[in-house]
């Protein structure tokens, strides 16, 4: 008898323990790594769904956004991958760069070493130019790369991202070349374009919608199904004839192992941090063109997304 006493009085102490420990979750501020500079889409939704993440997870937590840009994205990706999985160190995962680099070349990071926590935005593809550029629409950029084989210069964040992948497969389908010129973040494509360094941008829409709505970039279209409300006036590439469907989900990511208290607490308080009214205003104001996944169905698309790129680049490799 007095050892199943014992018995139950120490499984008690272990559940209060076990909840204690979620309660106290985070015990220390939490590092959030962006890979892409300041500034850019990703660094953008970080900072701006950072401190409504950190209002869910309670009284005390801090979210520290770490930009760690370079190589399309492989430095940051690795430094998540190779973090202590403590839960303290989390960061912004882009389709398809994470998931193209390994595919692509030699990498220190591979995707069973990352799992998904929740997918935030889906932000489809652009292509944006000077008013003063020499072609304004699809087809007179098409007319005009044929007569200057390779002439346009089109700036992207890095070999084998959604923008490079959908410049290269409208060239595919529009028969040019063009010259790609990758850059450490889309900050960096947006002032190379807007200096004249460069004939275009490929970017996601939303990075440049502002600057479109203000004059002084034209965007070609936008490289999804439908519309994104954000920019409703914009056609996509299947209405103009060119069927390019490309952009770039962002979402955070963990080192695999994460505990499940941790992952539980993150994706709890990013599901009421994307719904929070104050974050809806912030992400209207900022373009974020939002698409939520909590972690399972985030991770399924990966896996799915994942296996059709791995399908790709076997048929039809993605060059510079």
């Amino acid at each position: 008898m007095k050892n199943s006493l014992a018995f139950a009085a120490a499984l008690c102490v272990s559940a209060i323990a076990g909840a204690a420990a979620f309660a106290e979750y985070p015990e220390r501020p939490i590092e959030m790594i962006v890979a892409y500079s300041p500034g850019g889409g990703t660094d953008t939704v970080a900072r701006t769904l950072a401190s409504f993440v950190e209002k869910y997870l309670g009284d005390g937590a801090t979210i520290t956004i770490v930009n760690k840009p370079g190589a399309g994205g492989e430095i940051g990706f690795t430094e998540l991958a190779k973090a202590k999985p403590d839960g303290y160190t989390i960061g912004f995962i882009n389709t398809p760069n994470i998931l193209t680099i390994p595919i692509s070349r030699e990498t220190r990071y591979s995707m069973d070493e990352i799992q998904a926590v929740a997918n935030v935005v889906y932000d489809p593809g652009a292509f944006n130019v000077l008013p003063t550029s020499p072609f304004k629409n699809l087809d007179e950029l098409v007319a005009y790369a044929k007569e200057h084989p390779r002439a346009v210069t089109y700036g992207t964040t890095g070999i084998g991202g959604d923008d490079h992948l959908a410049a290269l497969e409208f060239s595919r389908q529009a028969g040019i070349e063009m010259t790609h010129v990758p850059f450490s973040g889309s900050g960096d494509v947006r002032a190379a374009v807007l200096g004249g360094h460069i004939s275009m941008a490929s970017t996601n829409i939303s990075e440049v919608i502002a600057l479109v709505d203000e004059g002084q970039l034209i965007t070609f279209g936008q490289m999804s199904n439908e519309r994104w409300p954000g920019a409703p006036d914009v056609p996509t590439f299947k209405e103009q004839g060119y069927d390019v469907i490309m952009g770039s989900d962002r979402g955070i990511g963990a080192p695999a192992g994460i505990p499940e208290e941790a992952l539980n607490a993150l994706q709890e308080a990013i599901s009421k941090a994307v719904k929070d009214p104050e974050f809806l205003e912030a992400a209207t104001k900022q373009n974020l063109a939002l698409n939520y996944q909590n972690a399972d169905e985030f991770q399924a698309h990966l896996d799915v997304l994942g296996a059709q790129l791995q399908q790709l680049w076997d048929k039809n490799p993605w060059i510079n």
